[in-house]
This record gives C-alpha cells, sequence and structure tokens, in this order.
C-alpha cells in the first residue's frame, strides 16, 4: 500500500509539470506575436527611418488634426450657422484634450504665415459690427417709413417698465410648452402636477395684475418656485415640435405687438406734430375774442406809411401761428442795428387774422413797423381771386433716395427739403410797389442783423437760397418726374430767401411756375411730387447760393447739430415735423426759441402757453 501511494504521488507531479509547460509554451506563442506587431506599430510601419518616438506621435496627431479641419472646411458652407459653431467648438475641444493629455505632444515646427488678427477680437468686432449695421439699417427703414418719429423714439426710449409681469408671462408660456410633453411620462405625475399646479397659480396672478405694483408680495418665491419646476421639465426628454410650436406662438404675438404699438406710436407722433397745441388754441381764441369786444377793428397800425417805402427793408412772414410769427419779427428787431428800417409784413388767412391783427396791436417790437395781412382779401390786378381760396404755408417734404447705384431697399438716405408754396408766387403782385424782399418761414430764429442781405449783389439771379447740396436734382428724378433739369444742380431751401422782385416780373416766373405744375400733373405723379418739382424747377439757374454762414438747418429733425455750430449761425431753422413750440420738439433747442417770447404777457400765463 506503501508503495501504490509513492507511485500515486509522483503521477501527479508529473502531470502538473505536464501542465504547467503547456500553459507555458501556449503564453510564450501569443506574447511573441504581440511583441512583433507592437513594435511595428512602434516604428509607424516603416521599413527604413530615423524618427523619434515623439515626432511620429506627433506628426500623427498633427494629419488627424489638418484632416479633421480640412473635413470641416468642406462641410461648414452647407451646414447651418449653429451646426458649424458646434463642429468647430468640438473639434477644438478635442484638439485641447490632446493636448493636455499626460503623454506630451511636441508638434513639429511648420512654418506659418504671420497671424493677421486675433480670432476671438476679431469675432467680437465683427459682431458689433454687424449689431451697429443692422441698427443703421433698422433706423433707415423707420425713417423712411416714419420719418421724425423715429429720431424722436431713439432720443426718448425709456426703460421697460413692468419687467416683472413680462418676465411672469415668458415663463408661462415656457412652462405650457413643457406640460404637454412632461404629462405623458407616466413616472412624472408629481412633476406633472406640480407643473400644472404653478401654471394655474402664475394665470390667476397675471388675471389680476397689470402692472408690478399689482403684483402680490410673495411673487419673487412664486417666480423662483416657477424656474425650478422648468428646470426640472427641462431635464426629461421632450416632444420638440410641441416646444416649437409653442415658442413659435411667442415670437408670432410679440411681433404683432410690436407692430402695432410702433404704429400707434407713429400715429400719435404725427397727431401731435399735426395738431396745435392747447396753449396755443388758447391764445388764438382768447385773441379773436378781445379783438371783436375791444375797439380794436377799428384801429390802424402804426407806422402804415412804410409798407410800400421800397427804401426799407422788407421781410415776409407766412403764418398762421401767432407765437411763431412774433417769435421771427421779434428776434429780427432785437439784433438790427437799425430797428427803424425794418417793415414786417405778416400774410395769414382769414381764420387767424383777427388774432393776429390784435396780437401786433398789443405789442411792439423796437421802431419796427408790421402788417398785417389777410391773403383771402388781397385784391391782384393780374389774377383771378380763385388762386387765393386758401393759403398755403412753405411746404416740406421728407425725401428719401439712394446713396449708391441699385442699392438694396435699406441704403437710402432721407433729406428734409422745404420750399415755397403756390401763395409764395404771388409776392411780386401783392408787393407791386417793392424791389426786393427778404421771406422768413415762421420756423426761424434770427440771431444776427441781417441789414447785409440788402446789399447782396445777385447779378441776373431772383432767389437767394440756401442749397442744400447734399440732395442733387439728379437724385430726385422719381419726384422731379420727365422734366428737363441738370441733374448735378443743388436743391434749394426755403427759411430765408433773398427775392429780387423786380427780376421776378421780367421773367415772370409767376406764369412759368403755373404752366410747369400744369404739365408735371398731367403725368402719374402724386400731389407732392408735382408741388416739389414745380417749385424747385420754377427757379432752375436763377438760384443766388447764400452762404453757409447765414443759415443753419435742421432744428426740427436732428438731434446731431454741434453747439458751436448754432451760436455761429445767423438764422436757426427749426425745419422738420418737431417745431420748437410742440411738446415733441428737440428740447435741447427749444430756449433759443423760447428766448424771444414776451414772457410777461397775460394772455400767455392764462392759456399757460409759457409757464
Amino acid at each position: 500500500m506503501k508503495g501504490y501511494h509513492n507511485n500515486h504521488n509522483q503521477g501527479k507531479r508529473r502531470w502538473r509539470c505536464l501542465v504547467i509547460g503547456v500553459l507555458f509554451l501556449v503564453l510564450l506563442s501569443m506574447l511573441v506575436p504581440l511583441v512583433f506587431l507592437l513594435g511595428l506599430y512602434h516604428n509607424g510601419f516603416h521599413s527604413t527611418g530615423h524618427l523619434s518616438d515623439r515626432q511620429t506621435s506627433s506628426a500623427s496627431a498633427t494629419d488627424q488634426s489638418s484632416h479633421i479641419k480640412q473635413l470641416i472646411n468642406n462641410f461648414a458652407p452647407t451646414l447651418p450657422k449653429i451646426h458649424q459653431d458646434l463642429v468647430i467648438n468640438f473639434t477644438s475641444g478635442a484638439e485641447n484634450k490632446t493636448a493636455s493629455s499626460g503623454t506630451p505632444v511636441v508638434l513639429p515646427v511648420v512654418p506659418q504665415p504671420p497671424p493677421i488678427r486675433n480670432d476671438a477680437a476679431a469675432a467680437g468686432t465683427d459682431e458689433i459690427t454687424k449689431h451697429k449695421r443692422n441698427a443703421v439699417e433698422e433706423s433707415e427703414k423707420c425713417e423712411l417709413r416714419f420719418g421724425g418719429y423715429c429720431h424722436w423714439r431713439d432720443e426718448h426710449r425709456e426703460n421697460m417698465k413692468d419687467f416683472m409681469v413680462k418676465k411672469l408671462k415668458d415663463q408661462l408660456f415656457v412652462a405650457r410648452a413643457y406640460y404637454p410633453s412632461i404629462a405623458k411620462l407616466p413616472s412624472q405625475e408629481k412633476l406633472t402636477h406640480e407643473l400644472k399646479q404653478n401654471i394655474q397659480e402664475l394665470e390667476r396672478i397675471l388675471s389680476e395684475s397689470s402692472t408690478d405694483a399689482d403684483l402680490p408680495p410673495q411673487i419673487q418665491k412664486k417666480l423662483q418656485k416657477m424656474e425650478n419646476v422648468i428646470s426640472k421639465a427641462k431635464t426629461f426628454p421632450v416632444d420638440c415640435n410641441n416646444v416649437d410650436k409653442k415658442l413659435r406662438q411667442i415670437l408670432d404675438l410679440t411681433e404683432e405687438e410690436t407692430n402695432f404699438h410702433m404704429k400707434q406710436s407713429a400715429f400719435l407722433y404725427q397727431l401731435a406734430v399735426q395738431t396745435m397745441p392747447k396753449g396755443l388754441h388758447c391764445l388764438s381764441m382768447r385773441l379773436i375774442v378781445e379783438y371783436f369786444k375791444s375797439s380794436a377793428h377799428d384801429k390802424e397800425f402804426p407806422l402804415s406809411e412804410r409798407y410800400s417805402d421800397p427804401s426799407l427793408q422788407h421781410y415776409v412772414v407766412f403764418s398762421t401761428n401767432v407765437l411763431a410769427a412774433s417769435v421771427v419779427i421779434n428776434s429780427t428787431a432785437v439784433h438790427a442795428r437799425e430797428s427803424g428800417n425794418l417793415v414786417f409784413h405778416v400774410l395769414t388767412d382769414g381764420l387767424n387774422y383777427y388774432a393776429m391783427k390784435l396780437w401786433f396791436l398789443r405789442n411792439t417790437y423796437k421802431e419796427a413797423a408790421v402788417q398785417v395781412l389777410n391773403i383771402e382779401n388781397v385784391t391782384l390786378k393780374y389774377y383771378d381771386k380763385e388762386v387765393l381760396k386758401s393759403m398755403s404755408l412753405p411746404v416740406e417734404y421728407r425725401v428719401s433716395f439712394p446713396t449708391v447705384t441699385n442699392p438694396p431697399a435699406s441704403h437710402l438716405r432721407t433729406e428734409y427739403v422745404s420750399v415755397f408754396s403756390h401763395t409764395h408766387y404771388l409776392l411780386p403782385y401783392i408787393f407791386e410797389k417793392l424791389k426786393r424782399v427778404v421771406v422768413l418761414d415762421d420756423d426761424v430764429v434770427v440771431q444776427r442783423d441781417l441789414s447785409d442781405l440788402w446789399n447782396l449783389n445777385m447779378g441776373r439771379k431772383v432767389n437767394g437760397a440756401l442749397q442744400l447740396c447734399s440732395v442733387q436734382l439728379g437724385q430726385l428724378r422719381s419726384y422731379l418726374g420727365k422734366s428737363i433739369f441738370d441733374k448735378t444742380s443743388c436743391a434749394w431751401m426755403s427759411g430765408l430767401n433773398v427775392i429780387d422782385l423786380v427780376r421776378w416780373r421780367e421773367l415772370d416766373l409767376t406764369k412759368t411756375y403755373w404752366k410747369l405744375g400744369q404739365e408735371v400733373s398731367k403725368g402719374t405723379e402724386s400731389a407732392e411730387s408735382v408741388a416739389l418739382s414745380t417749385s424747385l424747377l420754377t427757379f432752375q439757374d436763377l438760384v443766388y447760393p447764400l452762404d453757409g454762414a447765414w443759415a443753419l438747418s435742421g432744428l426740427g429733425h436732428d438731434y446731431g447739430i454741434d453747439v458751436q455750430a448754432i451760436k455761429k449761425a445767423s438764422v436757426l431753422h427749426f425745419n422738420g415735423q418737431m417745431k420748437p413750440w410742440l411738446e415733441v420738439g428737440i428740447p435741447k433747442y427749444k430756449h433759443y426759441w423760447k428766448r424771444f417770447l414776451n414772457r410777461h404777457d397775460q394772455l400767455l400765463v392764462e392759456c399757460n402757453v409759457n409757464p
């Protein structure tokens, strides 16, 4: 038995040695091919060469990076912009991750051209430039559609009111967008109930509150609670179509609301511009009542013998605004070296005649003479009275034209051009004995003595006017129609005009004006185009350009006029829609006009014209 056990133990040992040997051979047979393959891979599958390990790995990384960039360059133009950003960011992240891994990567030194610009800085600059360009284009579109309202809106833009209410509405829209998708998840009954409860709570609050002041005191907590619920909802898969539909509803409603408020604001602005302020209406009515209650209708203006004296300086003002005409006359007389040589002729209509007459009977302007004429009662020898059925003031046009050939619709420049009305063309026959007059619009303020205008040698020209060379007749071809004109001629402006009545009568420009009007009106042009074209073309080649220091225009629409330029100008012209006597007038220019008001007049105080 003892021998049997010894033999048995020896057999077991032999088998163990045999098994170990076989396993060793198997492992050896597996390790040898692996070592061989790893060696080949380590050497880059090259039969010869002397590249180091780092050079090989860096070259491989460079090839891979350049390959990815090549793919991006090939496919990026066909991807939406957001996808391009995602691809580029992802690639950049992968490269950074490789560079910061445990194994150092030494890129090969390859000559590169000097960097043109920093990508981050350039991207920021491009974004700012794009934003500014969009803002300019939006402003141009707005001005093209609504005119001066856009400038007024930009200057009077206020911070958003009821910000909290608007934020609650936005949260409510987002919650409604996520609710249907969350409600379909069977395992999220608690979140569904919480979301529904918050939606109902916000709906109840918004039904009772329309402003921030009406909101309950705990609104911040309720808002934070809604934000937390929405954050939870965003962690679950949702129906993108439903969310997209809800968010598009928000966009559509916002656009509709914006367009509505834009149109409403523009309408109210135009109403404020075209409606006489309450104080001025009160003043006019009070003057008319006082005129008929007193004996003013029996009074005559003093110094009436000067009205037809051609040796004096005659100024003509067309106006239906008592205060505006008063400021023009007062500012001119105050700055005149010899006010005794001044004669002012105020032409108005029958509705405002009595108010004008009483005002200028009550007020004197140094030694100047003032005449008030009702244009409807003027008798003309050469023209039928039908022409004078209604008086018209100088006409202002907001014209838009392209700055370059074939521009996009948004690249248009808008200018304000003021020209004579049809009543101005009766001047040579209303004042038959006068040789020269200076016509002042009722929206100007005089800051210097104007006596030198009477010494101008205008040659054979008729109309001494400021030229607006930023607007050439060639740029207004859509307004001028098929008329023959010099495309390079500058448009002229009313406001301050020296008129040679003798030369006007020689050329019979009034007859030319009526003929041009009849010819242009035969076409398809609008009434505005007819009036503008006939006024500009009647004086073609007959305009004497005044020096730019005589007058400065734009104070009724341009917020960016330099203060020094205002101080140097002899005449300030408030052309545009924002007149200084209106509530919507440009505040920083109003004091140039208000300083010539008679602040102590009792009627102004009672009508609250000058509070």
